[in-house]
C-alpha cells in the first residue's frame, strides 16, 4: 500500500532553527518525496542557499532569483506543490501572512497559494506569548493554517519555555497528515500500546516482547485522520507520535486505571497493547536473592483486569476494536475472542509476524467478515485499520 510520493514547497524564514530545516529536507527526501525551497533574506545570513541545493537537488528560490525571472515564482511554485511548509516561520513572517501582506518571496508565495500552507513557529518564549503574536495565530488557525508547535525547551537566547521549533523527525512525521483524508474528523480516540511489566521485585518482573510500534503507528494514522488522540502507552521500544497526548501506564493495573478515565469520553478505544493475564501476587519488596538450597522462591500469581472487555461493557461504551495475537489457530482464536469480548471488530495476527517486526500481516474482523491484508508496514497496516473502523462507524451510523 505504498503512497504517491508529493511535492513540497519549504519556506524559510530568519532564525537559528533554520539549521533544523536542513535535516527536514533530507527527511522528506528519504520518504521519496521531492522538495524545492524558498528562502528570506534574512534565512541566507543563518544558512547558505547552496546547502539547501545540495541537499534538495533542487534551485533554491531568494527574493533576487524570483525577481531575476519572469516574475511568476510566486504563482508557479505553489502551483506546482502539493503542500507549502514554512519552518522555521518567525513571528515577522507569521505576522505578515495573519494580515494578507505580500512583500517577499515567502509572503507572497503565501498569498497566491493554491495549495494547503503549515507553519512551524521559531522564536523566543517572550515573542511567542507576546499577545499581538497569539492573536495572529488565532488567526492564522481560523484561516485554515495549520500550526505544528512550537514546542518547549532550551532556547538559543538562554532563555526556557515555548517558541522551539519542533525537531525535523516531528515534522516529517507530521506532514503527511495535510494530504491524508479525514475519515476520523471529529471523534476522540483511545488507544494502550507497547507492553506491560509486572513487578516479581524491585528488579524483575514479567513482561513480553512488543516493541510498541504497531501502537504508534496507529495512534499517528487516527490522527493524520483527523481524529483527537489520547495514547496509553506502557513500555515503547519507539517514540511516542508527535500531536498527541501520552499517558504512561507500565503494569496491567495501571493501564487499566488510565484508560477507564479516558474511555467515557471518546468515541473509539483500540486496545493494542500486549497486556500482561497475571500480575504477582507477592512481589517482593526487596530484591530476591539466592540462599543457597536450590530451591527458587515461589511466584504466585493473580488475574489481571481485562482492559478491552471492561471499556466494552461500559453503559455508554465507544466503539471498541481488540487485537488478537495468537501463537497457533489465529482465526479460530480471535472470532472466538471477538464475540467473547462483545466487540465489533478484532485485528488478528500472528505473534510470530508481528512481535517486535516493522511489518505485520493481519485479518479484519467484524460481524460482517473477513478482510486478510497482505503482510506491509504497520504504518501502511495502520492505514487499512482506520479506513476499516470509519467504514463501520459509517454502517452504524
Amino acid at each position: 500500500m505504498s503512497k504517491p510520493p508529493k511535492h513540497i514547497l519549504l519556506g524559510i524564514s530568519g532564525g537559528i532553527a533554520a539549521y533544523k530545516s536542513c535535516e527536514l529536507v533530507r527527511l522528506l527526501r528519504k520518504q521519496g518525496h521531492s522538495v524545492s525551497v524558498a528562502m528570506s533574506r534574512a534565512a541566507a545570513e543563518f544558512v547558505a542557499p547552496q546547502t539547501f541545493q545540495a541537499l534538495s537537488g533542487q534551485s533554491v528560490w531568494t527574493d533576487h532569483s524570483a525577481a531575476a525571472g519572469n516574475g511568476m515564482a510566486h504563482i508557479n511554485l505553489s502551483r506546482e506543490a502539493d503542500v507549502f511548509l514554512i519552518a522555521p516561520a518567525s513571528a515577522n513572517t507569521l505576522a505578515k501572512i495573519a494580515h494578507g501582506l505580500a512583500d517577499n518571496l515567502l509572503t507572497t508565495l503565501a498569498a497566491a497559494r493554491a495549495c494547503p500552507l503549515a507553519v512551524a513557529p521559531a522564536m523566543n518564549v517572550e515573542m511567542w506569548r507576546n499577545p499581538a503574536n497569539l492573536r495572529n495565530i488565532a488567526q492564522l488557525q481560523a484561516d485554515g493554517i495549520t500550526v505544528f508547535g512550537p514546542a518547549s525547551g532550551s532556547q538559543a537566547c538562554g532563555e526556557t519555555g515555548q517558541g522551539r521549533m519542533l525537531e525535523a523527525a516531528e515534522l516529517a512525521e507530521l506532514l503527511p497528515d495535510l494530504w491524508t483524508p479525514k475519515l476520523l474528523a471529529g471523534k476522540r480516540v483511545l488507544l494502550t500500546a507497547g507492553a506491560t511489566f509486572e513487578a516479581i521485585d524491585p528488579v524483575r518482573g514479567i513482561t513480553n516482547l512488543s516493541s510498541g510500534r504497531m501502537g504508534v503507528a496507529l495512534a499517528q494514522a487516527c490522527r493524520a485522520a483527523g481524529a483527537e488522540v489520547v495514547l496509553v502507552a506502557g513500555q515503547l521500544q519507539v517514540a511516542p507520535p508527535a500531536g498527541v497526548a501520552v499517558h504512561h501506564a507500565h503494569s496491567a493495573q495501571a493501564m487499566h486505571d488510565a484508560v477507564m478515565r479516558e474511555a467515557c469520553a471518546c468515541d473509539i478505544f483500540i486496545g493494542v497493547a500486549a497486556v500482561a493475564d497475571y500480575r504477582v501476587a507477592n512481589r517482593s519488596a526487596e530484591k530476591l536473592k539466592k540462599d543457597g538450597s536450590g530451591t527458587p522462591p515461589t511466584i504466585e500469581l493473580a488475574e489481571n483486569p481485562d482492559i478491552l472487555a471492561a471499556v466494552a461493557h461500559l453503559p455508554d461504551a465507544p466503539f471498541c476494536v481488540g487485537f488478537a495475537a495468537e501463537s497457533h489457530h489465529v482465526l479460530e482464536h480471535a472470532r472466538a475472542k471477538r464475540l467473547r469480548k462483545g466487540v465489533p471488530l478484532i485485528v488478528a495476527n500472528s505473534v510470530a509476524d508481528a512481535m517486535g517486526s516493522a511489518s505485520n500481516q493481519v485479518t479484519l474482523i467484524s460481524g460482517s467478515g473477513e478482510t486478510a491484508l497482505p503482510e506491509m508496514g504497520k504504518r501502511d497496516t495502520a492505514d487499512a485499520i482506520v479506513a476499516e473502523i470509519a467504514r463501520l462507524l459509517g454502517q452504524a451510523g
